[in-house]
């Protein structure tokens, strides 16, 4: 059973493509994209379930990969509260999933990045012939919250009287068109006070290296203790103003163990976990070696005369989950 929530417009990328991908009626007719062939639908419902369920297990179950750097980091600490404390959050983690309760108190916002196949579009609920992707995105959003017994942390309005909405909706959304016929739904669930400590700045395109190096390791530093360490840390470079910081979360989505593929970058990624490590933060903030855990950089294209660049903090309890259908 679906949970039914206000319709608000959340981070709606393009007009076109939510036709496009979210009226298969309109579709078959080519009024949208001449020539465009639907090779399956998927139902509204299948959507909101695998939502759902996403958000649940991002909530309670710590992917494998930070588990794996934080039982790393606990064998290499130099520093025994460090070191104590990393163990209390790899035990954190496990008594979470066994016994399917939050990892945090602060369950997150949900932020979810929809890749959706050309050939694939929504087949609609009986009686919601109007429904939409992002539609059955915030219903799986509202009912895993529900379900899952996890915080709703949603104010409707963000400076006036920010009323909780009651089910954790709406979700930011990033939809991007790819090719095929499959729907890849990523939930990241971003707790607020990591958020609040990420930065941008636009810097001169003369800038050098090393001094957007130093930008980023001050940031992260005077994030400090606020932000819940050890951090992951996600870089976006280039692009515009809100690419960039777009750049900087999709970095989060990666496995903590890949580096970028160029090596100009993966040497930057390394150099900066270095440098953010040589900080001496530590666990929550009572020192060690042990500030982050990653630094992942994600790039794209800019103008001559800009050079854009974007920090989004992650906290230990970094929570996502993926699926393709």
């Amino acid at each position: 059973m679906l949970i039914s929530v206000p319709r608000f417009r959340s981070c709606l990328v393009s007009a076109q493509h939510e036709e496009l991908s979210l009226h298969p009626e309109r579709s078959r007719r080519g009024s949208v994209v001449e020539g465009l062939i639907i090779v399956r639908y998927i139902e509204f419902e299948k959507i909101a379930e695998t939502v759902e369920s996403l958000c649940i297990s991002a909530g309670y179950e710590l992917p494998e990969d930070v588990l794996t750097a934080l039982e790393k980091a606990a064998r290499k600490e130099s520093n025994r509260t460090a070191g104590k404390i990393l163990n209390q959050l790899i035990e954190n983690a496990r008594i979470a999933k066994d016994e399917k309760i939050p990892l945090c108190q602060d369950t997150g916002l949900a932020v979810v990045f929809a890749e959706q196949g050309s050939q694939v579009a929504v087949k609609y609920p009986a009686g919601n012939e109007r429904g939409t992707l992002f539609d059955a995105i915030n219903a799986g959003v509202a009912a895993g919250f529900e379900k899952g017994y996890l915080r709703k942390s949603i104010v409707a309005d963000p400076l006036n009287q920010r009323r909780n909405t009651g089910s954790n909706t709406p979700a930011i959304i990033h939809h991007t068109i790819v090719p095929g016929e499959k729907l890849k739904l990523t939930v990241m669930t971003k707790g607020g006070g990591c958020e609040n400590k990420s930065q941008f700045r636009m810097f001169r395109p003369t800038a050098e290296k090393d001094q957007v190096v130093d930008w980023i390791v001050d940031v992260v530093g005077s994030a400090g203790a606020d932000a819940c360490p050890p951090f992951i840390v996600g870089v976006g470079i280039g692009g515009n103003f809100e690419l960039s910081c777009l750049l900087s979360k999709k970095a989060l989505c990666r496995n903590i163990g890949e580096k970028h593929s160029e090596p100009f970058y993966a040497e930057l990624e390394a150099d900066l976990l270095s440098r953010i490590n040589a900080l001496g933060i530590g666990p929550q903030g009572l020192g060690g070696d042990t500030t982050a855990l990653a630094c992942l950089v994600e790039t794209a294209a800019c103008h001559i005369a800009s050079l854009p660049v974007a920090v989004n903090i992650e906290c230990h309890s970094h929570r996502h989950k993926t699926a393709t259908i």
